[in-house]
């Protein structure tokens, strides 16, 4: 058990990621003086990651995991020998910028009732430009397609200074994401099952399901390279992205929603599919096909996981939803940007925002 110095752990989970951590350790580092310690989860790396490491960032605490357990279940076996009161998951493909930790950090002892938080997220071969996962911060329509301030579907904006206040969102980046240790164990962690893919956002649903509130602090930037783990556009990341869309609606919605909202989701996805089948992308219809078998046949399993979730339910948090529809909006009526859906004003948090609830 590695129990940290200061009230906060920046968790990196590393697989043979040696390159990575050499280009951004020392700046990780060099923030980190008398704010946070810095753990890295060897997730049984076959080179020599955990040895450069500790031979070269004698800084960094190490666990090492003897098997492989990927994204999600890795941090969950590595956070269980961490103690700490709150966690960054920091994903080992981020760089981190001068001051980056401390808008965070105050805005999360100023408000007790955020669970979650992430800061601006850019991109890093293009620094001007918000990124793919996270950007300005995340929110859900009410058929479950996700979007970000500075990025919906393929559309990504330059970061011109328009998101730099702090909100509310419906789910922060899970590249870069501060969380309430004891919130995150109490309602347990992140999803191993989803392997990779909208964990941090079924973990921000539990999270608002149990009256928190997840935020964006656009006080704070880093900068991410993207698709490390999955790369953008791959059938891999398709079937990820349709598969567990579904899980996170069964597992999440109230029943009276799930009940008119997966039937239209799965027709929606079907209309995605006859045009990819229109457009000749056969790679795209197969693996559209594959997910949803994937998702009906181990439809038990996730039943189950609704049934745990609803015991932790108390009172529910549903700012972030967005009650249109993302497709017709950005399809159809060409909104590309989030500021197209008028729907900032409702969602502006201070930073120094009352709130300060007991903790569970």
């Amino acid at each position: 058990m590695i129990v940290c110095r200061h009230d906060t752990a920046v968790v990196v989970l590393s697989y043979n990621g040696r390159e990575l951590h050499q280009l951004f350790f020392p700046q990780l580092i060099a923030e980190s003086h008398g704010r946070y310690d810095i753990v890295l989860v060897d997730n049984a790396c076959t080179d020599d990651t955990a040895a450069f490491v500790a031979k070269h960032f004698p800084e960094v605490s190490i666990v090492r995991l003897s098997v492989n357990k990927g994204f999600a279940n890795g941090y969950y076996e590595g956070l269980k020998q961490i103690e700490a009161e709150h966690y960054v998951l920091l994903s080992a493909d981020f760089e981190v910028t001068t001051g980056w930790f401390d808008p965070i950090h105050q805005l999360m002892l100023q408000n007790r009732d955020i669970a979650a938080c992430q800061p601006k997220i850019r991109y890093y071969k293009d620094k001007k430009m918000f990124e793919y996962a996270g950007a300005g911060g995340g929110f859900i329509d009410r058929w479950g397609y996700l979007f970000c301030r500075g990025r919906i579907f393929f559309t990504l904006e330059e970061d011109l200074g328009q998101y730099n206040n702090n909100i509310e969102v419906f789910w922060a980046g899970g590249g870069c994401m501060f969380v309430r240790a004891d919130v995150y164990h109490a309602l347990g962690g992140l999803d191993a099952d989803l392997y990779a893919h909208m964990e941090e956002v079924d973990l921000c649903w539990r999270m608002k399901n149990a009256g928190y509130r997840i935020a964006y602090c656009g006080e704070s930037t880093v900068f991410h390279i993207g698709g490390s783990v999955i790369s953008y556009g791959s059938p891999q990341k398709l079937f990820y992205n349709y598969r567990n869309s579904l899980i996170l609606l069964l597992k999440n919605l109230p029943a009276g929603k799930l009940l008119w909202v997966l039937p239209i989701r799965l027709l929606l996805d079907g209309v995605s599919g006859m045009r990819c089948l229109l457009k000749g992308e056969f790679t795209e219809v197969k693996t559209i096909i594959k997910a949803h078998w994937n998702f009906f046949g181990t439809f038990g399993k996730w039943y189950k996981k609704r049934q745990v979730s609803k015991k932790l339910i108390t009172q529910k948090n549903e700012s972030g939803i967005y009650g249109g529809s993302i497709i017709v909006d950005y399809f159809l009526k060409k909104k590309t940007k989030y500021t197209d859906l008028n729907i900032e004003d409702k969602l502006i948090m201070p930073a120094a925002a009352a709130g300060n609830r007991t903790q569970k």
